[in-house]
């Protein structure tokens, strides 16, 4: 809440040239570059929903609950006060409060309970909302989301938990989920030994009983390495079998009505969010359902993996838009030499690259979300969602740390201290590169996307084309890039920069396509141009400032 009346005439000086307190911010009707993209890509016919989610996300009671429940991080309560295993996590009430408010509006499921065109548009325009205030309460948002298609796919589970993962209703009591009226899941993959490399994990199941397969039940020991959200209420998991790695479905509480025994051990310190809790889990003859064909735990799981890679790529652009936000605000009510610092070339330049980037992403989220919405109906579209998403989640994760740096340099110290937003947006950021396959794995994946898909590469340049003949910086580029996409030596080696440029062309040809003119313009040449080092603020001289901020500048 805004202090009353705060004292500007101090004992030994006078507060003056400081920015007013930034208040509530009204995430969808204040961002004219969401709106235009969740319009054009179908999702318009959310908007009054969308409006009333973007008030609540960007009230600075929001910010505020954001603020609390990262100043007083969970706790593990392993025990009750008699000794007992419990398994708990202890969260601020502001971390209640804010996965209330996220679930209340659909966030993790808005996509499945308004199938039809321009839904997961829509469903990306919420997360890129609520990605702005907070990023702890998004990790259980993803995962829920993404694993209803699997459970839709395995009617057992299915039935028994996607009615409860469709529930606009928060119910954050531990018991079990036959009981509560709306639940979460999560997911967890990597061990100690191997990371990414989940085929060295070690963890073993043996089926209870003499059924083997899909939808029977096994117990499973064995470790997990990192492990978010852990209150949620069932979780993703890999173990082996006899006949090798498969996926399984781990509740909190058996069928019994027991608890299940999830032991664990830990709660991470780590560098992002200290809202949400990571932690250590052991299972000790833990019971789990097998999801999926024995065996194929790996291809099953990745099913999911997908829809939190694109959760991923959307919370990165959300957290450019408020640090770019934040900086416009700064800016414009900061003086220096004689003038706001909005005003003053340099900071111009900055702050229009920032903006052209931040434009950028959004605008390739909600081309993958639309990919994604016709990916039944339509096979192009689906190739273009499955390497797009992995494109995606590539390059505006990796582009999102150094964006919200130059933020926070745009206030210089004032953006360095913890009252501002800046330093949780900036340690948040590099997550969303980590988490679901880091950097060289989402490459080597977009690799993959380009040999098995046979109809990949002409999905890809088609989708350009239409962008064609309107910019000599893009056409110059294209050619460059099918010579690059046929030349098959060393493409390993070359991942990062072949994801790079794919990535860059396919968000100049949205821009070119549905963009701005301004902003187009400003991005090729930024972007395509020889002399790029990928340094923010060193736009052309040729580029037309004005337009590119005013269309970045909050609406109200």
């Amino acid at each position: 809440m805004q202090p009353r009346q705060p004292i500007s005439e101090l004992a030994t000086h006078q507060v003056t040239n400081m920015p007013p307190y930034i208040g509530d911010q009204n995430l969808w009707q204040d961002d004219k570059a969401l709106r235009d993209w969740v319009n054009l890509f179908g999702g318009g016919w959310a908007q009054e929903q969308l409006a009333r989610a973007g008030v609540e996300a960007g009230a600075a009671l929001t910010f505020e609950k954001a603020d609390a429940a990262n100043r007083f991080p969970p706790e593990l309560r392993a025990y009750d006060r008699y000794g007992m295993r419990i398994n708990q996590v202890a969260f601020h009430p502001a971390y209640h409060d804010l996965m209330d408010l996220a679930i209340r509006h659909e966030v993790p499921n808005f996509a499945w309970n308004h199938k039809g065109p321009g839904a997961q548009v829509a469903h990306m325009a919420l997360t890129y909302m609520f990605s702005q205030p907070e990023g702890g309460v998004m990790c259980p948002m993803a995962m829920t989301y993404a694993i209803v298609p699997v459970l839709n796919a395995n009617k057992a589970a299915g039935n028994a938990w996607v009615p409860k993962l469709l529930s606009t209703t928060y119910d954050g009591r531990d018991i079990p989920v036959e009981e509560k009226s709306g639940a979460t899941v999560g997911m967890f993959m990597t061990e100690k030994q191997g990371g990414s490399d989940v085929r060295s994990n070690s963890t073993q199941a043996v089926p209870i009983g003499g059924e083997k397969g899909p939808n029977s039940a096994y117990l499973l020991s064995g470790h997990k390495f990192f492990c978010s959200a852990p209150m949620s209420d069932a979780f993703l998991t890999l173990a082996y079998t006899e006949v090798g790695l498969s996926c399984f479905l781990v509740p909190r509480w058996k069928p019994d009505g027991e608890r299940n025994n999830l032991a664990i051990q830990r709660l991470k310190d780590k560098l992002g969010n200290r809202s949400n809790a990571s932690s250590e889990m052991e299972f000790q003859e833990t019971w789990g359902m097998m999801i999926g064909e024995e065996g194929r735990g790996i291809p099953t799981i990745i099913e999911m993996v997908k829809g939190t890679r694109i959760y991923c790529a959307a919370s990165s652009a959300a957290m450019m838009r408020q640090g770019l936000v934040q900086a416009l605000h700064h800016t414009a009510h900061r003086s220096a030499f004689q003038k706001r610092l909005i005003q003053q070339p340099l900071m111009r330049n900055v702050l229009a690259d920032l903006a052209i980037e931040a434009e950028a992403a959004v605008a390739l989220v909600m081309r993958i979300a639309s990919a994604l919405d016709k990916s039944e109906e339509n096979e192009d579209e689906a190739v273009l969602a499955r390497i797009g998403t992995a494109i995606a989640k590539y390059w505006i994760c990796k582009r999102a740390p150094a964006h919200l740096f130059e933020a926070m340099e745009c206030h210089g110290g004032a953006g360095y201290i913890e009252e501002s937003i800046l330093p949780r947006l900036y340690r948040e950021a590099p997550v969303n590169s980590i988490w679901e396959g880091s950097g060289n794995v989402i490459c080597l994946d977009v690799l993959r996307a380009l040999h098995r898909e046979p109809a990949a590469i002409s999905v890809i340049l088609k989708e350009l084309e239409g962008a064609r003949g309107n910019n000599d910086l893009f056409d110059q580029a294209v050619v460059a890039l099918k010579d690059e996409l046929s030349n098959k030596e060393d493409l390993e080696l070359r991942a990062r920069g072949l994801t790079e440029r794919l990535a860059i062309i396919l968000q100049a040809s949205l821009l070119l396509k549905y963009g701005p003119a301004s902003t187009a313009e400003a991005f090729c040449l930024a972007r395509l141009g020889t002399t790029w080092t990928g340094c923010y603020g060193t736009l052309p001289a040729t580029v037309d400032i004005d337009p590119i901020l005013e269309r970045a500048i909050p609406a109200s």
